[in-house]
Order: structure tokens, then sequence, then C-alpha cells
């Protein structure tokens, strides 16, 4: 247990957490999208409480192999040669790289493309800076977007279906590919990988357990492999619901999934059945109670996720998605209160 007088950074308790010990504060991460922090700056009469935030998980570098959406053009073509229209919110594919299900004459971006020159010495730098945090690196789109990002929607999971063969070979081709970039990833002093993939929408796996079993679950379980012989931790970014798969992530060496969406699956059932096996982070609701509810009942489920999900460790304090432009402002100031009062 956390010693009163004791002071610990924010990697030491995160690393605590995963650890599944408990500790006196929580540690926390917050972002916001939109206009919000502009709105809380109103709220409190300046922007001085952002100096109050402290989220104790990092991002470090760039968001690499993402879409770039502040380019100021209407569209921008990835290094995978698939078409984004980013003007709007959210961006979305226009035209996909593979337009026919094979590879024969495509090829994937070397290192060189998929990582910005300088990226290395400006990782180096904020590490150097954020080191008492909490830090991870990562690539964006994770195995199973990636086919869609360069296949499109309808189509990746028709090849899923339809063109097996061929799809089985894209997510290998795609995993070798990225287990370059997480080889260049690892030389960083980072705490863990982050990973992204959204696996889950409200009512379960997009491909269906067993299909993501067969296509996804080896591939990924050399990736997460690659991370753990660094001496790392795995983590990963996934919406929606993946109940039917949890066992398998954790088979797999998942050590922290991040997102939670209580809107698709409850958390405290989650930490009922997987807790010893893995870390939570996030659980409050972006698309019921940030948006919908009041500020006394965003304060009471803020109180109760690090109660019973940090409960033994393995919790770690965090809205499913980052506050949307549509949060009332009141409930913004009361996640923000919440999250310093734990967090202290």
């Amino acid at each position: 247990m956390w010693e009163a007088g004791v002071t610990e950074t924010w990697r030491e308790l995160v690393h605590r957490r995963i650890r599944h010990e408990e500790t006196e504060r929580t540690p926390y991460t917050l972002g916001f999208e939109g206009d919000v922090e502009e709105r809380l700056d109103g709220h409190y009469g300046g922007p001085a409480w952002r100096e109050s935030l402290d989220p104790a998980i990092r991002y470090v570098g760039e968001n690499n192999l993402s879409v770039n959406t502040d380019c100021g053009l209407p569209a921008t073509t990835d290094v995978y040669g698939s078409v984004w229209r980013v003007d709007r919110r959210p961006f979305h594919l226009e035209e996909p790289a593979l337009k026919e299900p094979t590879l024969s004459a495509y090829r994937f971006p070397g290192l060189a493309d998929s990582l910005p020159a300088g990226w290395r010495e400006r990782a180096l730098e904020q590490i150097e800076v954020e080191k008492e945090h909490f830090l991870v690196a990562g690539f964006g789109f994770g195995l199973f977007e990636r086919t869609w990002t360069l296949r499109g929607f309808d189509g990746a999971l028709m090849d899923a279906a339809a063109e097996p063969v061929f799809y089985g070979e894209l997510v290998e081709a795609i995993a070798e590919h990225q287990l370059e970039v997480i080889d260049a990833l690892l030389t960083l002093p980072v705490d863990g990988i982050m990973f992204s993939d959204d696996w889950g929408y409200q009512r379960g796996v997009l491909l269906g357990a067993e299909r993501w079993r067969r296509f996804i679950k080896p591939a990924l379980a050399r990736q997460y492999e690659r991370v753990h012989g660094a001496g790392r931790l795995v983590l990963s970014h996934c919406c929606g619901s993946v109940s039917d798969i949890m066992p398998d992530l954790i088979e797999i060496g998942l050590d922290v999934l991040e997102s939670v969406q209580p809107e698709a699956m409850d958390p405290y059932r989650l930490k009922s059945k997987y807790g010893e096996d893995i870390t939570f982070w996030g659980g409050l609701g972006s698309q019921s109670i940030i948006p919908f509810g009041t500020p006394d009942g965003i304060r009471a489920e803020i109180s109760r996720l690090c109660r019973e999900m940090g409960r033994g460790g393995g919790y770690i304090l965090g809205p499913a998605k980052a506050l949307q432009p549509e949060t009332p402002i009141a409930n913004a100031a009361a996640v923000v209160e919440s999250f310093l009062e734990q967090g202290r």
C-alpha cells in the first residue's frame, strides 16, 4: 500500500497499478476535443486550470502512421496510398489504396516513410522532459483497422468472409510491416507500446470472435511477444465490446486495455471476472454520463470507478474517449475537478 509521506512519480504509480497493487492516488488521463478546453477557460476565468492537470500516461513522438488531419486541405493521401476526407468531423476514408483483393502490385511504405525524419531525436527530447510519467509510443491503426484503411470498411469485411486466403495474406503482410515499426519504437526508453485497434462495436466484435481468432489473434500475439521480449508493456485502445475475446487478449499478453466503453461493456463485471489478469484504463462513459448526466452523477460515478475498479490495483482512471464538443460545461468541469481530486 501507498505510505503517507512517500512521494511517488506517476510512472511508479502506473507500474504499481499494472502490477495489481493498490495506491492511494489514482493515476488518470484526460483529453479534450473540439472547443471544450476553450469553454473551460471561460468557466474558470482563464487557462490557469490547465496547469493543474497532469495526466499520468504520456504519448511520445508523432502519431505515427495515422492520417494528417492538419494539412489544411479538404483531402489528403496517407503513406499507404489511401485518400481521406479531413475537413469534416470525423475524418473518413474516401478511396482505399487497394481496389482489388490482391497484393501482387502493392508495396508497403518503408521505415523512412513510416517514421518521419528526426522522429527519434524529437521523441528523446520529450522523454527527458516527461520522464516522471509513464511513457508510451505507438503507431496508429492496428491490424484490423489497417485492413479496412487499405480495402475500405465493407471491402475488408467482405474479404474476411468471401476471400479468406487473401484476407489472411493481407493481415500477415500488415503484421510484418508493423513489426518493423515496433522494433524502431522499442529503441526508445519508453515503458510500453500503445496499440490501437477498434475490433469492437456496441454489440460485439466486428469480424466476429471466430474470425478475429483466425485472422487477427496469431499475428497480434507475435507483435505482443516482440514488445514483451524487449521488456516493455503492451497497452491497447479498443472501442466497443470485446467481452467475447477478453480471455484471448489475456492469453496473448495484453497488459492494459484502454477505453473500456461502458455503453458496450460493463466495466464492473469485467473487473470481477478478469481483474486479476489485466489492467483496465478508462470506463467513464463518453456517450452517456459525460454528455447526458449531471455533475453530481458524474462525481459519484468517478468515485465508484476509483473505489471498485481500483480495488486490488489494475485500474487507471479515464474517460472512454476524450471529452467531446457536445459536453455541457458544468459536466466537463465536474470531470476535471473529480479527476484532480482522485489524483491527489
